[in-house]
């Protein structure tokens, strides 16, 4: 388990970030997405524009889906991007 957690942007998201990933310190055992998102916002404006309404996003741990309720834990990866359509 790295000391790091890539966070990786797609679409949207990737523009309003202004980045497509960065390494973030990795938070603490049982840290859930959704608990990370709100402590991300807390650090500057672009955070709190793209995780203003989480039910907008879709995650995956590890390629992975997964609820924003899910713990994070030992993941390398988060990847956050807007709902995916067929077509």
């Amino acid at each position: 388990m790295a000391d790091t957690l890539t966070i990786i942007y797609f679409a949207w998201v990737k523009e309003r970030r202004g980045c497509s990933e960065e390494q973030i310190v990795r938070p603490a055992a049982g840290t859930t997405v959704a608990e990370l998102l709100q402590q991300l916002q807390q650090h500057d404006a672009s955070y709190r524009s793209v995780f203003a309404d989480t039910a907008k996003l879709r995650f995956a741990l590890d390629q992975n889906f997964v609820q924003h309720s899910e713990a994070i834990d030992d993941a390398d990866e988060l990847a956050i991007f807007p709902p995916v359509t067929g077509g």
